[in-house]
């Protein structure tokens, strides 16, 4: 039976064949699935419309341009808080996130509703070591930016998050919109009180002839999360007595001496 609370969201562009597949795994684990296509112009749209009309668990948006990973999450959550829904699993359509880890991620969401459920990523061999080794400087930024608040990993973006606080976040916030959507969103759900709780999730690299494809751009998105991170740091000033009062209060209290 599908979830009146919990759907998976998968927002799409250009990925080919390969988002076929992702849906195909998304469904076997989860109902409903919803994928919003962001502006594709690979003719995915079509195919995942038709696979739409066959099977009532899956829901396709589109949306007329390209306007960024944030921006279509942000059309998914929208509907989703008009249709009453509560939380939102968050999947890449490119095939590295693990869709059999879709049932444990809502479990843990279910039983701690309150939370932002976080994928903790496992790499593999095959896992550019440019990759694996840059995101360490987004994780000490999140650190900082949250004075420890339990990211663990600030980039992946296989997470269930609440819905409506993450709503108001992206309503009241111009940015968040493109590849600066993951690290932001946990930061900022971190900021109002949201904890984290971290599962380890395996992480797919696939190769071109498998299919894979990546619009991440070295220069630029690097640009894009250091004009975010800066941001982030001086929003998180403003926070500090807040941020120092929790950190404190999570601390966990001395136990009393044993008597003799």
């Amino acid at each position: 039976m599908p979830s009146a609370t919990h759907l998976v969201l998968i927002p799409s562009y250009n990925t080919g064949p390969l988002v076929l597949q992702v849906v195909h795994e998304a469904r076997a684990a989860w109902s409903p699935v919803w994928v919003v296509v962001d502006g594709s112009t690979d003719g995915t749209a079509a195919a995942l419309q038709a696979a739409a009309q066959v099977n009532p668990g899956l829901e396709v948006f589109m949306l007329p341009a390209n306007q960024g990973k944030g921006a279509a999450v942000l059309h998914g959550l929208e509907e989703a808080a008009r249709r009453g829904f509560s939380h939102a699993l968050v999947m890449d359509a490119d095939g590295q996130h693990p869709a059999a880890a879709i049932g444990a991620m809502m479990a843990a969401s279910q039983a701690a509703p309150d939370a932002m459920v976080l994928g903790l990523p496992v790499f593999g061999p095959e896992a550019p070591q440019l990759r694996v080794q840059g995101r360490r400087i987004s994780n000490w930024w999140a650190r900082l930016e949250t004075l420890g608040g339990g990211i663990g990993d600030s980039l992946f973006g296989f997470r269930v998050y609440p819905v409506a606080p993450l709503l108001e976040i992206m309503q009241r916030n111009r940015w968040m919109r493109r590849f600066d959507f993951d690290p932001e969103a946990a930061v900022r759900l971190s900021w109002r009180g949201v904890r984290a709780i971290n599962l380890a999730a395996q992480v797919r690299y696939l190769q071109p002839e498998e299919g894979g494809v990546s619009h991440f751009h070295y220069v630029r998105d690097n640009v894009r999360l250091t004009w975010m991170h800066a941001r982030l740091v001086v929003g998180m000033l403003g926070r500090l007595p807040v941020l120092l009062w929790r950190r404190v209060a999570a601390r966990p209290a001395p136990s009393a001496a044993t008597p003799r």
